[in-house]
């Protein structure tokens, strides 16, 4: 819950987060009158603005707060790149996460009173009644407080979802539909990885942790009769269920919840795991960031016990963790050795999304270098 005052009341409301932030312990009401340079200093000690003024207002405040935020002085500014100039890799994406931390903090201190019906009773405030039910689910009744950020995020995907990603691999302009809460296949590197790799059989694959579904349909649409795709969240196995079926491969594939494996063998087995392993602050985060490698080192662990006799296992991975000095290659081929496992090739590929270019970004080196690559696995020969 969270609480303030009001007209010398004590009030409450539920308090959502999708990223889990325990709610603001301070909480003051804000409206038009309130200066950008006030706002930001409450932002700064960590106190919640409830806003009470016009929506549009609420909007351009968050954008000042933006500018400030980014706007460091001089000297702040040669400090902090001195510090990244001076630390290891590892150590530059740290510095890098927590300022990132930092920022969404700030960022979320302006704060929207939504009614029960997910109305918002502002002046000039949209109608997002929709947006919201997409994403949470029937409104509850109960008034609630969610971030002015958080709010514009979930639109932001709301539109998202009805306008898709076009994934030339699927052919014919197809797109896929990501829900809230589930990574949008924006990187096509790997999705061309799936789409070239010579593949080991036709009748049955897995895709283990499937999201969106936008491999099962590359799977799909190479002719592979059967798939089975899990995933153990509730919005990527709905997501994948809508967008396979909209694709027209619902009965094709089928959508099953799951922790990494379904029960039985196939032929091939693909895997796409979040490509770090650092702490994921949100569930969304969690399709890039694998605290302690849990999804790679158990697909790698289970792998062979679930390949049929001459069968593949594709593990699409990248190297960034590598440059960044968080999993080193030599870790990697261990655990694949471990599992009983043997690499019979890999299939690499240069990303070309736009940090690969942006020399301001603090891991351009390492984002520079990367390879993502399709690693065809097989049981390893007993002695």
């Amino acid at each position: 819950m969270i609480e303030w005052n009001e007209q010398g009341e004590v009030r409450t409301a539920h308090w959502r987060s999708e990223s889990g932030a325990p709610a603001p312990k301070r909480v003051i009401l804000a409206d038009d009158t309130l200066s950008a340079d006030t706002a930001y200093r409450h932002a700064c000690a960590g106190t919640a603005l409830l806003w009470r003024g016009d929506f549009q207002n609420a909007r351009l405040l968050l954008q000042a707060l933006m500018r400030r935020v980014e706007r460091k002085p001089a000297k702040a500014a040669a400090r902090a790149a001195a510090k990244r100039a001076q630390a290891t890799p590892e150590q530059a994406f740290h510095l890098h996460r927590q300022a990132q931390s930092q920022r969404a903090r700030t960022l979320a201190s302006i704060v929207i009173q939504l009614e029960g019906d997910y109305r918002i009773a502002l002046r000039r405030a949209p109608d997002w009644v929709q947006a919201c039910t997409q994403a949470w689910g029937p409104a509850t009744g109960q008034p609630q407080v969610v971030s002015l950020r958080e709010l514009l995020g979930l639109v932001g995907a709301y539109e998202w979802r009805k306008k898709g990603v076009e994934i030339a691999a699927l052919g014919d302009g197809a797109r896929i539909h990501p829900h809230y809460g589930v990574f949008s296949p924006v990187r096509g590197e790997y999705i061309t990885l799936v789409a070239q790799a010579p593949l080991p059989a036709q009748e049955l694959a897995f895709d283990i942790g499937t999201g969106t579904g936008v491999l099962a349909a590359v799977l799909a649409r190479r002719g592979v009769r059967h798939i089975i795709a899990t995933d153990n969240a509730p919005r990527a196995l709905a997501c994948a269920q809508d967008n396979l079926q909209q694709l027209g491969y619902g009965q094709q594939v089928q959508v099953q919840p799951a922790d990494l494996f379904p029960a039985g063998q196939a032929p091939l087995i693909v895997c796409n795991p979040p490509w770090l392993p650092a702490r994921a602050n949100s569930p969304l985060e969690q399709a890039v960031y694998d605290e302690g490698s849990r999804m790679l080192r158990g697909f790698l662990a289970g792998l062979a016990a679930h390949l049929s006799p001459g069968g593949e296992g594709w593990l699409i991975l990248s190297d960034l963790a590598e440059h960044l000095g968080l999993r080193p290659r030599e870790q990697l081929l261990g655990w694949i050795a471990e599992a009983g496992l043997r690499v019979l090739e890999r299939h690499d590929i240069r990303p070309q999304h736009p940090k690969v270019q942006d020399s301001s970004d603090p891991l351009h080196a390492a984002r520079a270098a990367e390879v993502t690559s399709l690693w065809r696995l097989a049981v390893a020969a007993t002695a």
